[in-house]
């Protein structure tokens, strides 16, 4: 069954993911070898880049880490 989000819920969900992307870009990795140097799955952060998943707090504390900012650095959304 695949969760339903509200409108909102999506573009923030998007947002969020479309950050990790231009971060992780910047950061010189690929999608797969930032998977890899953080311990997920190459499509699980496929689904993240994207906005399809609603993240784990121990997940966003992985991908802080991986990109070598804190937890709140990586939530500042525009």
């Amino acid at each position: 069954m695949k969760n339903t989000y509200s409108k909102q819920d999506k573009k923030y969900l998007q947002s969020f993911g479309a950050r990790v992307r231009v971060l992780r870009k910047a950061a010189g990795f690929s999608q797969e070898d930032f998977a890899l140097e953080i311990g997920l799955d190459r499509t699980y952060m496929g689904g993240v880049e994207r906005g399809e998943r609603n993240l784990a707090l121990l997940n966003i504390r992985k991908i802080a880490r991986g990109l070598k900012l804190t937890e709140s650095e990586l939530l500042k959304l525009k």
